[in-house]
């Protein structure tokens, strides 16, 4: 029987969930108001934390999905994540555009990743 830990749990959902060998983090957002570069590098920084709160990194990222409030922003989000990512172990990923909490969220990240 696996057993189910949550990370920072809140009244409404938690920031991850560790089950079994899995962890899946909530989506992830930056500051509103900063630009999408400042964005992307807090969601990647928050997303380190979590992930080594749950115990793992982001070496063992099993799948990314990017939500982008302007795919013109695609670009500088990219340069981002390209400077962060584990170029030894790249996760599967899809990017989208869609609208976000606020209008002043740009970019919001969501990961799935394996415990050692």
């Amino acid at each position: 029987m696996s057993s189910i830990r949550r990370i920072q749990p809140g009244p409404r959902m938690s920031a991850g969930v560790v089950h079994g060998n899995t962890v899946y983090l909530a989506g992830q957002v930056g500051n509103p108001g900063d630009d999408v570069a400042k964005q992307t590098q807090t969601v990647l920084d928050t997303i380190d934390s979590l992930l080594a709160e749950a115990g793992t990194d982001k070496s063992r990222i099993l799948s990314a999905q990017i939500w982008l409030a302007d795919m013109a922003n695609f670009g500088t989000m990219n340069t981002v994540w390209d400077a962060w990512v584990d170029k030894a172990n790249p996760p599967a990923r899809a990017t989208g555009e869609s609208k976000l909490a606020t209008p002043a969220h740009l970019v919001e990240i969501i990961i799935v990743a394996a415990l050692p």
